[in-house]
């Protein structure tokens, strides 16, 4: 009777407990009285995570700077050539802009016969009287041969090897080309100087020069054939007492950017020294 009783009470006592527990849970009670009971698990839990992420940290940080440095390292690398390849492709461009100048520049004077030369040397000097190509003999390059680009008149051939050859500027002391003015159609001698600069000189004096005409080969005295421009003139000037007026000129060619130029090969310069008129001894 006993154990019957208290089998009785046991079960109640266990029903009881789970219609106690129904209750919370349908009430929300539950949830709160778990939470609060996980809590410390909870706190335990991050407290190892936290521990071990550091740990994981600083094994694998130090390899991840290693490898972030490689990486750097190599994409500075990527970036240097890249910029150096970007300068090469640059080059090329502005070679093949002055070629394909040249070229224009050699269909609008069909008359003529060209030589493409690079430029391989310049005059030491800060005037820049001379320039050294690499085409010579063995090209049929010669002396006395004008040279020009796109822009206008260089000088002419003043030495030969069979390789390479060397070019009198306009601009030399000893440089003398005649000219015809465009607008003002007088003629006249453009010369270089010591400086490197260049003059118009032997102008009639009863002649206007406007600012700016436009100086070109005029093809008298046969070192250079005609209508190949030279520069624009500034500054006339007359002198009192003077028989001839002078003027500074812009040169039309930028000597000190010159990378390629034209030689005229089917032109042969004439000496007419012989046949210019001497005093008698």
């Amino acid at each position: 009777m006993n154990k019957i009783n208290s089998r009785t009470w046991q079960t109640l006592t266990v029903i009881l407990v789970i219609i106690g527990v129904l209750i919370m849970a349908l009430s929300g009670s539950m949830g709160r009285l778990v939470g609060k009971a996980l809590d410390p698990l909870v706190g335990v839990q991050s407290w190892f995570a936290t521990r071990f992420q550091v740990m994981v940290e600083f094994f694998t940080v130090p390899t991840d700077i290693n490898s972030l440095r490689t990486e750097n390292t190599a994409l500075k690398n990527e970036v240097s050539q890249l910029q150096s390849e970007i300068l090469e492709l640059k080059q090329q461009l502005a070679e093949t802009d002055i070629l394909y100048a040249l070229l224009d520049f050699a269909r609008s004077k069909p008359q003529n016969q060209y030589i493409a030369a690079s430029v391989i040397g310049r005059d030491p000097s800060p005037f820049l009287n001379y320039i050294i190509i690499d085409q010579g003999s063995d090209n049929g390059v010669y002396k006395g041969m004008p040279v020009v680009t796109q822009q206008g008149l260089v000088g002419r051939i003043d030495a030969v090897t069979a390789s390479a050859a060397r070019v009198q500027l306009i601009t030399d002391p000893g440089s003398v080309v005649n000219v015809t003015l465009q607008e003002s159609k007088a003629e006249g001698q453009i010369v270089g100087s010591i400086t490197g600069d260049v003059y118009l000189q032997m102008v009639d004096t009863s002649i206007t020069i406007p600012e700016g005409d436009l100086a070109l080969t005029s093809g008298l005295g046969g070192s250079y054939p005609a209508e190949i421009i030279l520069g624009q003139v500034f500054s006339p000037e007359v002198k009192q007492g003077e028989l001839f007026q002078s003027a500074s000129v812009q040169p039309a060619v930028d000597f000190a950017s010159l990378k390629a130029v034209l030689v005229i090969s089917n032109f042969t310069a004439v000496d007419i020294v012989p046949l210019v008129p001497t005093e008698a001894p």
